[in-house]
């Protein structure tokens, strides 16, 4: 069963910065904040956001490839893995 997400208004985050820091960093659920009642923003610690930010560069280079192949650009999967062979081949001492 999913956790009920942590909201905290922003004069708690004022008062308690650090503390809703730490929480973050330790639990690694994203934190909202909301002000005058709403959403305003979502804190993450650096490990979710940087696992976030990898995750949408593969998805950003897998899109960029099924347009290429869309369009007739690109290369076959044969070809592919006959340049990994040479570049693996080519790398060893």
């Amino acid at each position: 069963m999913p956790r009920a997400p942590r909201i905290i208004p922003i004069s708690d985050l004022r008062q308690n910065a650090s503390d809703v820091i730490k929480k973050v960093s330790s639990s690694r659920d994203p934190v909202f904040i909301t002000q005058r009642g709403r959403a305003a923003a979502v804190m993450v610690s650096m490990e979710v956001y940087e696992n976030s930010q990898h995750e949408m560069t593969i998805l950003h280079l897998l899109a960029r490839g099924e347009k290429e192949i869309a369009s007739g650009l690109g290369y076959t999967l044969d070809d592919v893995l006959k340049e990994a062979d040479r570049f693996l081949e080519a790398a060893k001492p």
